[in-house]
């Protein structure tokens, strides 16, 4: 019992408590596990993420899996518990710090690198090890991960801010049982990309002169739970790897099928966020028409006039943004803020050939 009072401090809600409580008595509280999440910064401060939950054994997807398999696994996703009030250690370029878990089991670090400049070579990806440095569980040993962070520089042509749901992954987040089957029976493996959007985002990584090294932002109203499945769907369909930036579950596992809904107001604020911490960069947009996307993106080219040069929506809906809010679409090309919305990603390529963002040599 010694161990969960530090968890007990941090945990709010009683039915948790109650569970963690039950769960330590009988012996079903599993390992506890580091998950890092990929971080970023600029030349002077560097942010990473990370929780702390329960290790379920979620294992590599393997696409000869059977539907079992995967619904297995979206229950493993959405059911760990996370731990609370449990100290993890991180060290990046030789300094050391510690933080506390919240409630959620979220840690957050905050490392001013003003005086490592000349340690850093920028648009890499550099290593952060992490170490939990509290006991959770009996003979529970040494509980370590690593993870990476992106330093973008400051003389970089530009950033590529991408929502994911419906704009790079097939999701149907409009329709609740098409989206329902594919989080149940489907893995990184046997979930689709859309066709040319692979080609688009490998030419956009490479700018004009075919050896640039654009960074990109997966900003996405999913859940953080779905992490794993993210990381491997990217690197299994060859697209530019770059920094997610997740929302936190607001509901139970009896309530995961709401996953990537809600107002989608932190795709907005993590937006704002990367503009303010990368001032001098331009700024590419893609989203879709599902949802809010276009306004969204739309309000924020307005609000940072000069930096948004184009925004890029996959058409979803019938009805296009130029049809409901023409006065939008007005104030953008005020602003030089290129708006196209598009059916094929192949088309958004051949748009980013003539504006200069890819190589014009780039092939389809």
């Amino acid at each position: 019992m010694k161990y969960l009072k530090p968890i007990f401090r941090r945990i709010v809600n009683p039915f948790k408590r109650v569970k963690i409580y039950i769960k330590h008595k009988a012996g079903w509280l599993d390992k506890p596990k580091i998950i890092p999440y990929r971080g970023y910064g600029n030349k002077s401060e560097v942010f990473i993420e990370g929780m702390v939950i329960e290790d379920k054994g979620l294992s590599k997807p393997k696409d000869k899996h059977k539907f079992w398999h995967n619904l297995l696994a979206t229950i493993k996703r959405f059911s760990s518990d996370e731990i609370a009030g449990v100290n993890v250690c991180a060290v990046f370029l030789g300094e050391t710090q510690v933080c506390k878990t919240d409630e959620l089991g979220f840690f957050s670090f905050h490392f001013n690198i003003n005086n490592k400049l000349n340690q850093i070579k920028y648009n890499k990806w550099y290593t952060v090890d992490f170490e939990l440095m509290d006991n959770v569980i009996e003979n529970q040993g040494t509980i370590v991960a690593k993870g990476e962070v992106r330093i973008i520089s400051p003389t970089s042509q530009r950033i590529i801010i991408s929502d994911i749901d419906d704009t790079v992954l097939v999701s149907h987040s409009t329709q609740t049982m098409k989206k329902l089957r594919l989080m149940l029976f489907k893995n990184a493996l046997t979930r689709h990309a859309f066709k040319g959007i692979t080609e688009f985002f490998k030419a956009l990584s490479k700018g004009e002169d075919h050896s640039s090294d654009i960074s990109f932002f997966y900003v996405s109203s999913s859940e953080w739970n779905l992490y794993d499945l993210l990381v491997d769907f990217f690197y299994t369909n060859d697209l530019p790897k770059g920094v997610f930036l997740l929302r936190k579950l607001e509901y139970s596992i009896y309530k995961f099928w709401k996953s990537g809904g809600g107002s989608h107001q932190h795709k907005y604020d993590k937006i704002k966020r990367i503009l303010k911490l990368f001032p001098d960069q331009k700024v590419i947009l893609i989203g879709d028409s599902g949802q809010k996307d276009p306004w969204i993106y739309s309000d924020i080219a307005l609000e940072y006039p000069g930096r948004i040069e184009t925004i890029y929506i996959r058409e979803i809906r019938s009805r296009s943004l130029f049809q409901q809010e023409q006065n939008i679409f007005e104030k953008l090309q005020h602003i030089k803020t290129e708006y196209l919305e598009f059916e094929s990603a192949f088309a958004a390529l051949e748009h980013a050939k003539i504006k200069g963002f890819v190589s014009s040599g780039c092939e389809n």
